[in-house]
């Protein structure tokens, strides 16, 4: 058996991990032949569209399919409900019948013949006023407004705020965003009648949705295969087959026939989930000598139908004294769902603002406020390690906001420049994030070796686009002393050896551990192979660069085509499993940014983003960067650009579509460095990804008061909101 006491291999012996290289299948993306759920083209194949009632609340007076089933290439149209006649929350709630057509075409038509006479509800209980009014129905049955959590000791609290040297009463709130992945919700649906079908499905679970696919089609769970071999985004939104999954399913068994049920932009934006919202209410105070002695927060959560997402303050720093009141709000609106790092983003916006307010407050450079009231030695090398990176330690604000350009001799050198002009300020934030990515068991792996030579890793997890099919070949590749393209990675797929869910950045801590010990198993069992011929044990041999030596006579060797030659007719298969040692959780970033400030439009310019972060031993260092860089994208979209918008009168939502709800472009993506930590030097994988996105909405925002004075409280940082802080300022 493999030794209980082998770990990953120490990172001087390695030649694959924690080295960049690419990923398998970029070829694949770039050139366009990767085929997602959406690309799946299936002989008898008919497109579904659902067919839904614009309104939040509304009763439905009639509904009639007959002019969509007479429209030419319309082969069903049915009620989703055969006596529903309210529509209680805009989200799938609102969806009232599916339509399919023999093209895309054929089934918007069907969508539009569609005659529904509905009424809407007076109160569409969006507002807080609405919601709030004495004689307003209960969305919730515990209520439209309710608190949900508490803790710390309110009276300490008011006791010690009495004490501080310095108080800074505040309020911050963001707004609701939105998933925005490319690839809409939705799957294929192959089944023509029998007892097998194949989903071809968008989703972060291929192995835990079977089950639920086949109850919907009146199969058992073995009956049913999910495939997902590329994904064009989740971001936790799309663990389950949704409405829209159960509706393709419904659809398929009736016409017996494929069914590709893709929604349509709008649909995915008003039923799909979303980051909740949040308002928080502090009150903090601080010491002359820089620590944070108290902190009062009541919180609102903004989660639509459900309960939202905040994780209860103080958050990541340490306050001596500290109570929080949480309050769920609900509102006739589709229900938050999982959005990368649930309820942190938003806590971490609140939170790094109120104590840059403390630092400034007491005058202390915000840099060193920070490391004081941070306990983790990680924060603080990372701290230090962006801000000279960002030229913190030649900026001329580091007490307080600038109030002129930036002279020569002020920013490092190669910086970016703002554009021209006296009325544009520069300024520096910082924000820190933690997260776990530790990764649980589950997970399998099967190594099969060849006599040829060839080898395969093979695994259910899915991609989400985070590289998980490239270390599920390169790992093994790595053990082996193979070359980089020399393990076919097989994944996606449910009738392999199960994977995870992708959620909360577990996907590695949990899946690369199980591939690992299927390498370490295949090693074993050709070196036993290995041993009449070259008369060593199990044990006693060194696999590098295509070949296999006896490590204390390197004379002995064979080929690797020669070794896997002895293998004869029967290929060698072995199974791996989640080995928890091989991985840990507990990641810490830490990001710098530098912004421009035009005080006279109130346009925000981002210039610099740096970003470093820990995960332990780093399989692609390619791949940890893009991912890095994607949080920081992530992170300025939200801070500059994206919200929800409704019109609460008539219960619409204003921003379903890509058009008018704002996203960052190319144009607005500053230089941004991705550093990894390498001072994390525990022997263990974990996840990432998260907490990248977590601290940079923060960031930015304190960069700007940094650049300019002006405190903006409310996300998206928007021209007027920066113009009405610089009058209030």
């Amino acid at each position: 058996m493999v030794d209980p006491t082998i770990r990953w291999k120490s990172r001087k012996k390695l030649n694959l991990l924690n080295t960049e290289y690419p990923r398998v299948d970029a070829s694949a993306k770039v050139t366009g032949s990767a085929r997602f759920s959406h690309d799946m083209r299936l002989p008898g194949m008919v497109y579904g569209r659902l067919v839904m009632i614009p309104a939040s609340r509304a009763t439905i007076e009639s509904i009639d399919l007959s002019q969509a089933l007479a429209t030419p290439g319309v082969v069903l149209a049915e009620l989703a409900e055969e006596d529903k006649d309210q529509v209680r929350y805009l989200g799938d709630d609102a969806v009232v019948a599916i339509v399919c057509g023999t093209s895309p075409e054929t089934a918007q038509d069907g969508v539009r013949a569609v005659q529904i006479e509905w009424t809407p509800e007076d109160n569409m209980l969006i507002s807080e006023e609405q919601i709030s009014a004495p004689d307003a129905p209960k969305i919730n049955r515990r209520g439209n407004l309710r608190q949900s959590g508490e803790r710390g000791d309110a009276e300490k609290t008011v006791q010690a705020l009495g004490s501080a040297d310095v108080q800074v009463s505040a309020t911050y709130s963001v707004p609701v965003q939105h998933h925005l992945c490319l690839e809409t919700h939705g799957c294929v649906v192959d089944y023509n009648g029998g007892d097998e079908a194949t989903v071809y499905a968008s989703t972060q679970a291929v192995s835990g949705n079977p089950g639920s696919f086949a109850r919907h089609l009146g199969l058992k769970s073995s009956q049913v295969r999910v495939v997902c071999q590329h994904m064009g985004g989740g971001f936790g939104s799309k663990f389950g087959i949704g409405l829209e999954g159960a509706m393709a399913c419904r659809a398929a068994r009736q016409l017996k026939r494929p069914v590709h049920l893709m929604l349509d932009r709008k649909a995915e934006f008003l039923m799909t989930g979303n980051r909740s919202g949040s308002r928080q209410v502090m009150r903090a105070g601080a010491s002359k000598d820089g620590r944070i002695v108290a902190l009062e927060v009541e919180a609102f959560k903004f989660g639509g139908t459900s309960g939202g997402s905040l994780p209860t303050p103080p958050y990541m720093y340490q306050v001596e004294e500290a109570y929080a009141k949480i309050n769920t709000v609900h509102q006739a609106l589709d229900g938050n769902r999982a959005m990368r790092a649930p309820g942190h983003p938003q806590a971490s916006f609140a939170m790094e603002s109120m104590v840059d307010e403390l630092a400034y407050g007491i005058g202390m450079d915000p840099l060193e406020f920070r490391i004081k009231n941070l306990s983790d030695e990680a924060h603080h090398r990372q701290l230090r390690r962006v801000a000279k990176e960002i030229g913190w330690d030649v900026h001329p604000n580091r007490s307080g906001p600038g109030k002129k350009p930036l002279a020569s001799g002020q920013r490092p050198a190669g910086a970016p420049l703002p554009p021209a002009g006296d009325h544009w300020k520069e300024g520096i934030g910082f924000g820190v994030s933690r997260w776990g990515g530790g990764g649980h068991g589950g997970a399998r792996c099967e190594v099969r070796i060849d006599s040829d030579g060839s080898v395969t890793s093979s695994c259910a997890v899915q991609d989400l686009g985070t590289g998980s099919r490239t270390y599920v070949g390169t790992i093994v590749a790595e053990e082996l002393g193979l070359g980089l393209n020399a393990v076919k990675a097989r994944i996606g797929d449910s009738a392999l050896p199960p994977g995870v869910a992708s959620g909360g950045s577990v996907t590695t801590g949990s899946v690369a551990p199980a591939v690992q010990h299927a390498a370490l198993l295949a090693r074993e069992a050709l070196e036993k192979k290995l041993e009449p011929v070259l008369g060593a044990e199990p044990g006693a041999y060194t696999f590098d660069k295509g070949r296999v030596f006896v490590t204390d006579d390197p004379k002995k060797s064979l080929s690797w085509q020669e070794a896997c030659a002895l293998l004869g007719r029967d290929p060698l298969v072995v199974t791996g499993k989640h080995q928890g040692k091989l991985a840990d959780g507990g990641v810490h970033g830490s990001q710098a940014v530098r912004v421009a400030v035009n005080t006279r439009t109130g346009q925000i310019k981002v210039l610099d983003m740096v970003a470093v972060q820990s995960q332990g031993l780093t399989l692609n260092r390619l791949a940890t960067k893009s991912q890095i860089n994607g949080g920081m994208v992530g992170a300025l979209s939200y801070a500059l650009f994206e919200q929800r918008v409704l019109d609460a009168d008539f219960g619409n939502l204003l921003s379903a579509n890509m058009e008018d709800y704002k996203i960052a472009g190319a144009k607005d993506i500053p230089r941004m460095r991705a550093l990894i930590d390498d001072d994390d030097m525990r022997p263990t994988v974990s996840g990432m990804a998260e907490g990248t996105g977590v601290p940079g909405a923060g960031a930015i925002a304190n960069a700007v008061y940094n650049a300019c004075g002006a405190r903006v409280r409310h996300l998206p940082l928007t021209p007027d909101r920066v113009l009405e802080a610089l009058k209030d300022a």
